[in-house]
């Protein structure tokens, strides 16, 4: 037998006649109709998340991103599964810095219940990273220090 030429394989992929051809056309504008469905269903959720964060309060905001600061500082301090592999004091010391300025600048805003555990678990974290240190910094100079004061 015979092997067909690229031309001939390919043939069939080509519309013969005028039925084909609709076909085609149908399939096309059905796949156009998908792609458009599905970005109405995207840009629907999208609206509806922004929607959520616009009813969340700010209370909850700024306490959970002060929680998410402080979870990424202490495994950047060594306080996780693997400090050995996980430990970046550098990162640290940025992260309990940005931690610092939010609680302090947002110690107002929120009720003292949650100002007073975020407190705490900074406080936790600046001896923490004194402690991982090889030279610790000077009291009133690590990190947070000059939002919290010393931390001893």
């Amino acid at each position: 037998m015979r092997a067909k030429s690229s031309r001939e394989q390919h043939v069939d992929t080509i519309p013969a006649d005028e039925s084909q051809r609709d076909e085609h056309e149908r399939d096309a504008a059905h796949l156009a109709d998908e792609r458009h469905r599905r970005w109405e269903e995207q840009e629907r959720a999208a609206q509806a998340a922004t929607r959520d964060i616009a009813d969340v309060p700010a209370v909850e905001v700024i306490t959970t991103a002060a929680v998410h600061l402080m979870s990424a500082a202490a495994v950047k301090v060594g306080l996780a599964d693997s400090p050995e592999t996980q430990q970046d004091l550098d990162e640290a010391r940025k992260l309990i810095n940005a931690l610092a300025g939010l609680i302090t600048a947002g110690a107002p805003e929120i009720s003292d219940m949650h100002a007073r555990s975020l407190r705490d678990g900074l406080r936790s974290l600046q001896l923490a990273f004194r402690e991982a240190s090889l030279i610790p910094d000077p009291i009133g100079q690590g990190p947070g220090e000059k939002y919290t004061g010393p931390v001893t």
